[in-house]
């Protein structure tokens, strides 16, 4: 049997750049539980080769990461 997946925020950063997009995922990230999952949506480009990596090294899980059909970058966060 497949685990179902609660993602717990969405944030959509779609035109948010460098560093805000990042200074939002901290905020949200910061509002979670230990353990919730957050999904960000994502510009290609500078947001998707920083924000990974700083989520990283916050200690948190990246799960997942896909782009999307528009050219957007989907990202699967679980909270330390």
């Amino acid at each position: 049997m497949e685990e179902k997946i609660e993602i717990a925020v969405e944030k959509n950063l779609r035109g948010v750049g460098c560093p805000m997009n990042l200074v939002y995922t901290k905020v949200a990230m910061a509002e979670l539980s230990s353990g919730d999952l957050l999904e960000i949506i994502l510009d290609n480009g500078p947001p998707i080769n920083n924000v990974p990596g700083s989520v990283g090294k916050e200690g948190h899980q990246l799960l997942a990461k896909k782009q999307l059909t528009d050219g957007a970058w989907s990202l699967l966060v679980r909270k330390k």
